[in-house]
């Protein structure tokens, strides 16, 4: 008979550190360790050369990395594994490292200082409400910094639209931020016209992204809030991606009765979510997302399908699809009147 395991603190232990491992990789990123190594510079020696660094820091930084399952150490000499390869090596067409610039700066860490605080309350502590906020230069950092990971599930947003590609669509970005939701549909339905609404900073971004991606011509702008900001009308689809989970449910219903105005008799709604089981501690990344929100927001959440399903219904949206575009903690709801 197997004895039974004897609890061990392992699992406290690496939570509270774990800000030293995403600090590691964030320094491993500025110092562009990952590129380095795969261009050629394999021992300590060689990346603090080729990183302007001391070669006893590189070597502790290393070592961690291949602690951490980042590099592999062979004697001396480091080399990137497949992952690190395909997404950390900046000539990776695949490349996510500006995600550190963004899930490392001041205002995306505020909400966690006192954490405790807003457990107590049910909501953000941070007084500017930076998630939220017009003025915040927190989404130009999100729309430049996270475009890389939002780009296969933007292909994937267009690949379920289901319309014939070469029918004529009005399409509304809402919150576009990068634009790469709207410019992927544009790419995939070349008679589509696509009119991004977000703030006019972050604008700037995805109008930037429409030139990279030859779509500037079919590529025009709504600067404003989504809640107040007239929309036009007659759209064929409206992309609503990642928005809804910084609001309480009466304000995301408020929003989806707005869309629902301006959609055409066959329009669809499409609306990307983190989106947790009913039992809201599965799957992990999903069912994780809710504390962000408790930390960086007032009232927003992560949804469940049902409780999506239920604003959207509310808001006259009698067909609600789900699609979890796995393996990522993406879901798209496809919505019809």
């Amino acid at each position: 008979m197997q004895a039974e395991r004897a609890p061990t603190p392992e699992l406290f232990w690496n939570t509270l550190t774990a800000y030293q491992h995403s600090a590691a990789i964030k320094a491993a990123v500025e110092l562009e360790i990952f590129t380095r190594i795969g261009a050629g510079a394999n021992t300590a020696g060689e990346i603090a050369g080729a990183a302007d660094a001391s070669e006893r820091g590189i070597r502790i930084l290393c070592d961690t990395l291949t602690v951490l399952g980042f590099l592999i150490k062979d004697g001396s000499r480091y080399s990137l594994t497949d992952a690190t390869a395909m997404f950390l090596d900046k000539k990776s067409h695949a490349y996510l490292g500006s995600m550190t610039e963004f899930m490392h700066s001041p205002q995306q860490k505020a909400g966690f200082e006192d954490l405790t605080e807003s457990v107590r309350r049910g909501g953000a502590v941070v007084d500017d409400n930076a998630s939220i906020s017009p003025d915040s230069p927190m989404w130009v950092t999100f729309a430049k910094a996270m475009m890389p990971m939002m780009f296969p599930a933007a292909q994937q947003v267009a690949e379920n639209i289901g319309f014939d590609h070469g029918r004529k669509l009005k399409v509304l970005d809402i919150a576009a931020g990068h634009g790469i939701y709207g410019i992927m549909v544009a790419k995939s339905f070349p008679n589509a016209e696509i009119y991004a609404l977000d703030w006019a900073n972050v604008l700037t971004v995805a109008t930037e992204n429409a030139a990279k991606f030859g779509v500037s011509e079919r590529h025009h702008l709504i600067p404003g809030s989504a809640f107040d900001t007239d929309f036009g009308g007659n759209y064929d689809v409206v992309l609503l991606t990642n928005l809804l989970h910084h609001f309480d449910e009466p304000t995301c219903v408020g929003l989806l009765k707005k869309i629902n105005k301006v959609l055409t008799a066959d329009g669809k709604l499409m609306t990307l979510e983190f989106v947790p089981n009913d039992d809201r501690v599965s799957p992990r990344s999903e069912a994780l997302f809710s504390l962000i929100m408790l930390a960086s927001t007032p009232a927003g959440d992560a949804y469940t399908f049902a409780e999506l399903t239920r604003m959207c219904e509310e808001a006259g949206f009698t067909k609600n699809e789900h699609i979890h575009f796995a393996p990522t903690p993406q879901h798209l709801i496809v919505s019809t009147k």
